[in-house]
């Protein structure tokens, strides 16, 4: 009786060192994300290559659609 106690107790020791752990890298990846500057400058940009211009579509004709209303 007395080993499956200590067992669950190693178990739940273990869990909460993993969710101290998890949270440490996560103030840690915040606290990285904050002190960069959120991303690369605009100057380091590259910028887009000119699109090609689209070609016009061909235009469909339109069908009347039919009222419920009868004369």
């Amino acid at each position: 009786m007395a080993r499956i106690t200590f067992q669950k107790r190693q178990k739940e020791m273990k869990r909460q060192e993993k969710q101290r752990m998890k949270a440490e890298r996560r103030a840690q990846k915040k606290l990285t994300k904050n002190t960069e500057g959120g991303g690369a400058p605009i100057e380091a940009i590259e910028p887009m290559e000119p699109m090609e211009p689209l070609e016009p579509m061909e235009t469909v004709e339109t069908v009347p659609v039919p009222t419920d209303t009868e004369p």
